[in-house]
Formats: structure tokens, sequence, C-alpha cells
């Protein structure tokens, strides 16, 4: 039984190690950008769009967390939606071949 148990807490912790929230992913998402702007893979207008992207999100969380004491799990899951969406942006736009 406690080897159960102890594979079993092993197991959540090893799920949970990989797993950003979401205050990482954004400042993640910023650094991918900046790294953008700085290589010259992104164009200003590029930035510019997934900058306003982010501050969208950034708004909408900070909206979440104030409202109600927390953020609801569905609230965090279409909070993740947008950072998935935002992060596939970044990477379509920094290899679409257009830079400086």
């Amino acid at each position: 039984m406690k080897a159960l148990i102890l594979t079993l807490t092993i197991t959540a912790l090893a799920a949970t190690a990989g797993a950003q929230t979401i205050g990482q992913r954004e400042r993640n998402q910023q650094q991918r950008i900046a790294q953008g702007v700085r290589s010259g893979s992104l164009t200003p207008r590029e930035t510019a769009r997934l900058e306003r992207e982010e501050a969208r999100t950034r708004a909408i969380v900070h909206r979440d967390r104030v409202d109600g004491g927390g953020m609801t799990a569905a609230e965090r899951t279409r909070a993740q939606s947008r950072l998935n969406r935002t992060s596939q942006d970044i990477a379509r736009l920094k290899h679409n071949g257009r830079g400086r």
C-alpha cells in the first residue's frame, strides 16, 4: 500500500513539474518575442501585433483574478488556450521568412 501511494505521489509530482503557471508562460512568451526582435525575425508590425495579443491576455487574466477572489478552472483553461494561440502565433511569425 505504501509503495502504491509513493508511486502515485511521484507520478503526480512528475506530471506537474513540467507545467508552467500562467505568469511563467507570459514571461516566457515575452522573452521569445524579445529574442525575435533582437534576431530580426520579427518585423515591427508583427511585434506590435504579438504585444497587443499579450496585453489582451494579461488584462483578461488580471480581471479574472480580481473578480471573485481567484481564477476558476474554466477561466484558467481559457487563459491557457489564449496563451497556446499566442505561442503558435509567435512561432509562425518568427519563422515566416519575413524580417527587418
